[in-house]
């Protein structure tokens, strides 16, 4: 009885929240059982579920961003590109310029450094391969270097031939140099960092990927046209491969005139 009137005092002189707080211990407890006994009142630890999903918000949310990056540069390059084989005519933006194209920097055959400015003043034949094609490209980089040869019978007609490589990581400026030595020396070579490359592709709507093979090897699945440019450095042309070396030389000859009669005009 003495307890109990302990007790009793000690709960009505004791503060609202106290008790509350003494209410929700009690029902938080539980005993085991065992036959008819009580044993000692275990208490329930909190959930540990609440708390362990953190642990996984943070590696997702990053994997998830660089797979979005993945796509989206993919995508963005499929979409950009001229689709392979297929020639285009460019119209001129008279506020924005030419609807591709736009300044590079990359390293030439010898090393040094080439930017756009380099070839202002020339008409430019630029293509878009690399040294390991099997197929495609040595047939394409052969054309150009055959087209250079009739256009340069006239002598009203001069084109600079220009090889960019989509392959940087195998086509250094020495191996790159070796290749375009065995096809035609008048061709320029153009390599450089991947990102450069990339860039670059990405303003002339050039798409590339690289496809694994067996053994660590890989291929380079890309676009494969040709463009034309004045020497403003504006592209004005793009030839697929459909187009032969003898057709090539006509539409650009054709071109050529077309630009020089405005430029006199």
């Amino acid at each position: 009885m003495r307890t109990s009137r302990i007790l009793s005092s000690y709960l009505k002189n004791r503060p609202a929240g106290s008790f509350n707080l003494l209410k929700r211990r009690f029902h938080s407890t539980c005993y085991m059982r065992s036959g008819d006994r009580r044993n000692v009142p275990v208490e329930r630890s909190a959930p540990v579920v609440a708390a362990s999903w953190r642990s996984y918000i943070l590696p997702g949310a990053v994997l998830g961003g660089f797979g979005g990056l993945v796509l989206f540069l993919h995508y963005n390059d499929e979409r950009r590109a001229i689709p392979k084989g297929q020639g285009v005519k460019f119209e001129r933006s008279s506020i924005q310029g030419p609807i591709i194209g736009g300044p590079f920097s990359l390293i030439g055959t010898d090393g040094r450094l080439v930017t756009e400015q380099n070839f202002l003043g020339n008409w430019v034949l630029l293509y878009f391969g690399y040294t390991s094609s099997p197929d495609v490209g040595p047939a394409e980089v052969q054309k150009m270097s055959k087209t250079i040869n009739i256009l340069g019978s006239k002598q009203d007609c001069k084109i600079l031939p220009v090889f960019v490589s989509i392959d940087p990581q195998r086509d250094n400026p020495s191996h790159l140099r070796a290749y375009i030595r065995e096809i035609d020396p008048s061709i320029v070579g153009l390599t450089g960092r991947v990102t450069a490359v990339r860039q670059m592709a990405q303003e002339y709507r050039v798409f590339f990927r690289k496809v694994d093979e067996e053994g660590g090897d890989y291929l380079v699945e890309s676009s494969d046209n040709m463009y034309l440019m004045n020497p403003n450095m504006e592209v004005v042309r793009s030839f697929g491969a459909e187009y032969d070396a003898e057709d090539l030389a006509e539409a650009i000859e054709r071109e050529v005139k077309k630009g020089g009669n405005r430029h006199s005009g």
